[in-house]
């Protein structure tokens, strides 16, 4: 890279790298300019340095400030087009020696200002290029920079346009500032674009016609009109031409101009012949001369041009033919043919008569110079000669006429043919005869009357040809016969007959009268369906307008009659459309096979003939299954009510689910997303089980997510919520919290007032509802005065009921039977509360002893009795609709009375730690973590005091 600035030339940083398409000078060439340019800068310092001063001495007041602005530098650059976006094209601050903070890192002198870069417009230029405002660095920006079509704008910062190759440089021009003000400068960065081999050759047309002479010697070079263009320079353009196949007879070679334009030549290198090829196609490859090369390629086909090397031939030398002395004129006598291979006007042939030919000959036999046809020209004179020797030529361009001879011999005919006269009935034009097809029978065509010119000779008369006609004697006339039709015409089958009437005299002598008869077409026939029945199907959810089917009806009727419209039937419905006049059958909305299925409709071929017939055909289209229905259960949310303790792989319930589409879609499988390792759905029933027996204590409730999933693909699914509600049953007994051992005991003073509470037995039921209630009794005692004595069924509450005397000290045991209110069997469980009355514990081990004996306590089978609301009435008649009601209010009683039990706890709980504040000495926790060696060693002392 070289940057000028200021007159001196500096070389690029080292940073740059020549594969990134930057050109770089080498180090010892750059030392030797840098070197020149300083010692040339040295020389003529001193004298700049003068002027300089003393402009500024007289300009230093009103013009000082413009001082900076007349310093302006130019650098130049050169990469490469199409690189990608971030490479470095060079570096300002370095190339420029900018001894100032121009890029970020660099060291300054103390208070010296920071240099900024910035482009002076956001040109064309500045599009390709971005500057780094603090360092000076040029990359390249995210749009790749393309020298062809760079080239070929026009606008600022723009050299040259490029149509064609071009010596002249693709520049990219850029102005950019460098500030601040007093270290102001002008940039002027030029960019070259180097040119890449990044375009293949093209020719301007894909199909190219050279047209070659038959005649061309060899070596003739013939240049092609349209050489290939490549927009790259140099060897990058193209450089070679080349046939794909030459055919032995051709080659092609390049030539270039001054201005470096090649263009290529094709070379006949053999002879050529259109008579034998007429034209060659082949390709033109051209090549450039990059690494690796690009080709391009066009279809040139080589015409090969006519000359006249061909003269007219004919096939025979010598045609003898007959004519009869009374034929009349214009009787065709013969016709000469010959051929000349050339083209066009080279073979073009006229025919005429040689002069050898006598005069008497010409007029009697005309020759037509274009066709050759030979025809009589006038009646043949009795004393004209019997044979006639005619010399004809064929006359082409530039040609020595071919010869033939036409030998003429004339039969002398002593007798005239018989005659024949028609006088036409059906209406008959220039000998044509035209019938309606499916006349009747005997239908007359005309008369013919026979004659003998001479009236010495019988004559007769028949029919020849084949058809349904016949020719019969008109009686009572002996020389009339009548032509008429056997049989119906049909015009489907036969269009036009050709039949002779031929009238022969005795002496073999005949004449023939050609009749035709064109028989013209009756709307007889309807239009035919190939089909009667037209299944079609088409998938549902199809697109508006979608096509069916064409349909094609025959109709054996010509013109007009047999064309064919086509209209739906009254039956069909509005959405489907029948193309009248192209049979095309569409559907223009969405069809739902879930809607309806199959569709039954009937069409119709109506032609155009009066009156017009038609026909019918009946359409059944069956609309196909698509997986568009994802499956449906019957209920969003399910549930189930089912017993606890319920029997593994009992049938829970039923989930129903439902999928519209049909078959395969249809199908669906039931799963089970979450807890399937305990809960298992049978697929096709659709039966919920579970796996292992349930117990409402360890989960009262499952909540469940089934999918259904159908088959389809792709597959459609849909999920559901089950809720599982364990119903209770009594399958726990009530478990005594309270007191915590049979051989715990409380301590009771005598003074203790009547009514006053001693202690409580506390428990709890896992069971819900009723079977969770539970009664407290006293069913068996024990001491001096074990009636002194009470338990509250409902709160287990013992407390004092008469007063305690001198004599009731001692040891009171009472058997408390705590139990629910479970259906059908009350579950219980007993705890023994042992009271000693006494001031005070004076012997722990006796009392001990005594709490280890077996008590002999006599059972008291009273039940306790607690007044329970029903929680339902009785239903006159079963339904299930009570009992699913019974079940809910059940349910809620059972929370709500679980939910009451715990605030109940927390109550007495906080009730019992305020009483024993005040009366109790110790304090016994309902939280399951009581002392039984405290409660067991240490007794309660309860009174008033």
């Amino acid at each position: 890279m070289t940057a000028v600035s200021e007159g001196m030339n500096y070389q690029g940083t080292g940073r740059r790298s020549q594969a990134l398409g930057a050109s770089w000078l080498p180090r010892s060439r750059h030392r030797q300019l840098e070197m020149g340019h300083l010692r040339s800068a040295g020389r003529t310092t001193s004298h700049r340095n003068l002027q300089h001063l003393f402009l500024f001495l007289l300009f230093i007041g009103p013009f000082n400030c413009f001082a900076s602005y007349s310093r302006a530098t130019e650098l130049f650059y050169s990469l490469n087009e199409g690189l990608p976006a971030g490479v470095l094209i060079g570096s300002l601050a370095q190339d420029l020696r900018l001894h100032g903070v121009a890029a970020e890192g660099l060291p300054t002198r103390r208070g010296e200002p920071v240099l900024s870069f910035s482009l002076a417009s956001q040109g064309l230029g500045g599009q390709y290029v971005s500057l780094d405002n603090r360092s000076g660095e040029l990359h390249t920006s995210a749009l790749q920079i393309d020298r062809e079509a760079l080239c070929l704008e026009t606008g600022a910062g723009l050299s040259a346009s490029l149509p064609a190759p071009s010596s002249e440089p693709c520049l990219l021009l850029l102005d950019v500032l460098v500030l601040p003000q007093e270290h102001f400068r002008l940039v002027k960065v030029k960019i070259s674009i180097r040119d890449v081999n990044d375009n293949a050759p093209r020719f301007p047309v894909p199909n190219m016609r050279l047209w070659v002479p038959e005649n061309a010697p060899i070596d003739t070079r013939l240049a092609i009109e349209h050489p290939a263009l490549d927009p790259d320079l140099g060897t990058n353009a193209v450089q070679t031409y080349r046939l794909k196949d030459d055919y032995g007879v051709f080659t092609l070679d390049v030539e270039e101009n001054e201005s470096g334009e090649r263009t290529p030549y094709l070379i006949v290198m053999g002879a050529l012949d259109r008579e034998d090829r007429e034209e060659y196609v082949t390709l033109i490859i051209a090549e450039d001369g990059g690494t690796p090369p690009l080709l391009g390629s066009a279809t040139l086909t080589i015409g090969i041009s006519d000359i006249n090397d061909n003269c007219p031939q004919f096939s025979d030398s010598q045609l003898n033919v007959t004519v009869y002395g009374n034929s009349s004129a214009g009787t065709h006598v013969a016709t000469i043919h010959a051929v000349d291979m050339d083209l066009g006007s080279n073979a073009q042939i006229s025919y005429s008569y040689s002069q050898k030919v006598p005069q008497p000959s010409r007029d009697l036999f005309h020759l037509d110079e274009s066709t050759g046809a030979i025809k009589l020209s006038s009646k043949i004179d009795g004393d004209a000669p019997r044979l006639h020797r005619l010399t004809i030529l064929a006359n082409g361009p530039g040609c020595i006429p071919a010869v033939t001879t036409v030998l003429v011999s004339i039969i002398k005919v002593m007798l005239r043919p018989p005659e024949v006269v028609p006088r036409f009935i059906a209406n008959e034009v220039e000998g044509v005869v035209y019938l309606k097809e499916l006349e009747p029978v005997n239908t007359p065509i005309a008369f013919f009357t026979i004659k003998d010119p001479d009236e010495k000779y019988k004559v007769d008369c028949f029919l020849d040809g084949n058809g349904p006609f016949k020719l019969s004697p008109y009686k009572p006339y002996n020389n009339e016969y009548l032509l008429e039709t056997t049989r119906p015409l049909d015009y489907e089958v036969q269009q036009l007959y050709e039949i002779s009437v031929v009238a022969w005299n005795s002496e073999g002598f005949h004449v023939n009268k050609i009749i035709k008869v064109q028989v013209l077409d009756d709307n007889d026939n309807s239009p035919i369906f190939p089909q009667q029945l037209i299944e079609l199907s088409i998938e549902e959810n199809n697109a508006p307008n979608a096509f069916l089917t064409k349909l094609h009806a025959t109709d054996a009727d010509s013109g007009e009659r047999g064309k064919v419209s086509y209209f739906l039937g009254p039956d069909a419905p509005s959405y489907f459309s029948l193309d009248k006049t192209t049979g095309v059958l569409t559907v223009s909305t969405q069809l739902d096979r879930e809607e309806k299925e199959k569709y039954r409709y009937t069409v119709k071929a109506i032609d155009s003939g009066l009156p017009p017939r038609e026909s019918l055909a009946t359409v059944t289209i069956t609309v196909l299954d698509k997986n568009d229905n994802s499956p449906r259960f019957i209920n969003k949310d399910f549930s189930f009510f089912v017993p606890e303790n319920f029997p593994g792989f009992g049938e829970i319930g039923v989930i129903s689910v439902t999928d519209a589409d049909s078959g395969q879609n249809g199908w669906v499988a039931l799963s089970v997303v979450n807890g399937s390792d305990i809960f298992v759905i049978d697929t096709g029933k659709g039966v919920l089980r579970a796996k292992v027996s349930l117990d409402r204590e360890q989960q009262s409730s499952y909540v469940l997510w089934v999918e259904a999933v159908d088959g389809g693909d792709p597959a459609l699914s849909s999920t559901a919520k089950i809720t599982i509600l364990l119903l209770d049953i009594n399958d726990n007994p009530p478990l005594v919290l309270f007191p915590q051992s049979n051989t715990s005991y409380l301590l009771v003073l005598p003074s203790t007032l009547p009514g006053s509470p001693i202690t409580e037995v506390y428990a709890v039921d896992k069971d819900t509802g009723m079977n969770a209630v539970i009664a407290y009794s006293i069913i068996g005692r024990r001491g001096p005065r074990p009636e002194s004595f009470r338990i509250d069924p409902k709160t287990g509450n013992i407390t004092l009921e008469e007063s305690l005397m001198q004599n009731d000290y001692g040891l009171y045991r009472l058997l408390v039977k705590v139990s629910d209110h479970g259906y059908p069997e009350p579950l219980h469980s007993t705890i023994m509360v042992n009271l000693f009355v006494n001031d005070t514990v004076s012997n722990e081990s006796y009392i001990e002893s005594l709490l280890r004996k077996e008590p002999d306590i006599n059972i008291e089978e009273k039940e306790p009795q607690i007044s329970i609301e029903p929680t339902h009435k009785k239903m006159e008649s079963p339904s299930c609709v009570p009992t699913l009601v019974a079940l809910s209010i059940i349910s809620l009683g059972s929370i709500t009375l679980v939910t009451g039990m715990g605030i109940y706890i927390c109550l007495r709980k906080g009730k019992k730690h305020h009483r024993a504040d005040e009366n109790l000495e110790v304090q016994i926790p309902l939280n399951g973590r009581i002392d039984l060696h405290m409660l067991e060693k240490k007794p309660m002392e309860i009174s008033n005091i």
